[in-house]
């Protein structure tokens, strides 16, 4: 077994080589940022993470465009006033800022991550966090100048290790091969499974870790949203492939089958979703987002047991026979 496939029953894991243990669930906290998630307050926002290192989801993930000011950032840092800086782990991004149009843009030039991770720590208040991504690679900027950035944030002590995300598999080689990778972020779940092929197999090889974000594919595999549900005008998950027509229809069949077998085992649809998600090889930790308390209480509840074999292989010839789901963008 691997450094970047511990126990698959085990909440604490350990994050690639470097020695950091992670939990198996964490929180994803681009919803607290407010910017395509509706109905978003400070005061959830933080009550909201403190919740999430309550039910021992420690891990916490953000980025430097978490908000066009840094709001998710900032939010953590109120979070953690007067707590022990190692009762959380922290994980954030660089290389995509907002511009003065109001617009996402990229720029992974070393000075731009260089800049982006100093604000990044004064936000959220700490002198050095435990893993710094590249967000998503810079088509400008060779990969490997950006890999380079982050060595130099590594050894300069401003992060533990380093991670990279949105990366197709050569671009994490390119990266890996001037920077040490403990972790790689990806979309995965049950529907979008296509790391499994080239990408899961190299982690795991190589000892890096896989943080798997879209667990509940923007919330379908939660089990709360049904066919007459009316996603409220805003609400970018309109825009998806996976919530439209019979794409949508043949999702909640889907997870029809799974409430069946979440109401057996005195579980939520959400809860057998990410306990699955967390047992797959390679898998170290699910991102899952929350602007409330209880949504993040739920998906933690995820942790400290296993799904029975007759359930997971029951699972396991759904997802076969569904097929995946449509998405805007996989990588390999």
């Amino acid at each position: 077994m691997t450094a970047a496939s511990s126990e698959i029953n085990s909440d604490r894991r350990r994050l690639g080589r470097s020695g950091i243990e992670v939990s198996s669930v964490s929180l994803g906290c681009w919803p607290i940022a407010g910017v395509t998630s509706l109905d978003v307050n400070d005061v959830d926002s933080i009550a909201t993470v403190r919740a999430s290192l309550a039910a021992g989801a420690t891990f916490l993930d953000t980025a430097y465009c978490y908000g066009p000011n840094g709001e998710s950032e900032t939010l953590i840092r109120r979070a953690l006033e007067g707590r022990a800086r190692d009762e959380a782990s922290i994980a954030t991004k660089g290389g995509i800022h907002y511009g003065p149009d109001g617009k996402q843009a990229q720029d992974a030039r070393p000075e731009t991550l260089a800049r982006e991770c100093d604000e990044s720590l004064r936000r959220l208040g700490v002198e050095q966090v435990e893993l710094y991504y590249l967000h998503s690679p810079d088509p400008n900027v060779p990969i490997t100048e950006s890999a380079g950035a982050i060595q130099r944030l590594v050894d300069a002590g401003k992060t533990l290790t380093a991670g990279a995300s949105n990366c197709s598999l050569e671009q994490l080689k390119e990266f890996h091969a001037v920077c040490p990778l403990s972790a790689v972020q990806l979309p995965y779940n049950m529907l979008q499974r296509d790391i499994e092929k080239e990408t899961i197999p190299w982690c795991l090889a190589e000892g890096i870790s896989v943080a798997a974000y879209w667990p509940l594919m923007k919330g379908l595999l939660a089990g709360k949203i049904g066919t007459e549900t009316q996603l409220a005008e805003g609400d970018n998950r309109k825009s998806y492939p996976m919530y439209q027509g019979d794409e949508f229809e043949r999702n909640q069949a889907f997870v029809a089958t799974l409430r069946e077998i979440a109401a057996g085992l005195g579980r939520t649809v959400a809860q057998v979703v990410i306990n699955w998600t967390i047992s797959q090889p390679g898998i170290t930790t699910a991102l899952c987002g929350a602007k409330r308390a209880w949504q993040i209480e739920e998906t933690a509840a995820a942790m400290g047991w296993r799904l029975p074999a007759d359930n997971m292989a029951a699972i396991n010839a759904e997802i076969e026979a569904r097929g995946p789901a449509a998405a805007k963008r996989l990588f390999q």
